[in-house]
C-alpha cells in the first residue's frame, strides 16, 4: 500500500468515493481544487480503483484536512492511516506549522485515529454537518 499525489485522471473515481462515504459529497469539478498550488491530494489505487483518498488546502503555515475516504470494502486495513500520514508529511514539507480538521462528533473511529496520529480537540461547531444535523469537533495538531 502506498500513496499517489492526487492527479487529475484520479478525480472520477474520488469522487465516486465521496458519494459513497458522505451525505454532502464533493462534485468532481469540485476536487479540481486539490490540483492547485495550495493544495495537497493523496490517493491509494488498486488498478484502476480509487481506495482510499485525502485532501488538505493550505493557507500560509496552517493546513486544513477537507477530506479523508477510505472505501467501505477497505476499511480497518490502514488505508486511513496511510492517507493521514502523506497528507502530514506533505504539510511539513509545503512549511505547515499546524494542521486542523473537523470531524463528526459521532464518529469515534476517526477522532481515535487523529488522537494516535498528536491531533487534541480544540472546540466544537454546533451543527456543523447536515444529513443527518451533527456538531463537528474540531482539531488541531501542532506539526513538529
Amino acid at each position: 500500500m502506498s500513496t499517489l499525489p492526487v492527479k487529475k485522471e484520479h478525480l472520477r473515481g474520488i469522487a465516486a468515493l465521496e458519494a459513497e462515504c458522505f451525505h454532502q459529497p464533493w462534485s468532481e469539478k469540485a476536487l479540481e481544487l486539490l490540483l492547485g498550488k495550495d493544495a495537497i491530494g493523496v490517493v491509494c489505487v488498486e488498478g484502476d480503483e480509487v481506495i482510499a483518498y485525502g485532501g488538505m488546502l493550505l493557507t500560509l503555515d496552517e493546513g486544513q484536512i477537507t477530506n479523508i475516504a477510505v472505501r467501505s470494502t477497505h476499511r480497518r486495513r490502514g488505508y486511513g492511516k496511510e492517507i493521514l500520514g502523506a497528507l502530514l508529511l506533505a504539510a511539513r514539507e509545503k512549511g505547515a506549522k499546524e494542521i486542523f480538521l473537523e470531524v463528526r462528533a459521532s464518529n469515534a473511529g476517526a477522532q481515535g485515529l487523529y488522537l494516535q496520529y498528536g491531533f487534541e480537540q480544540v472546540g466544537t461547531r454546533r451543527g456543523f454537518y447536515q444529513h443527518p444535523r451533527e456538531d463537528a469537533v474540531v482539531m488541531r495538531k501542532i506539526l513538529g
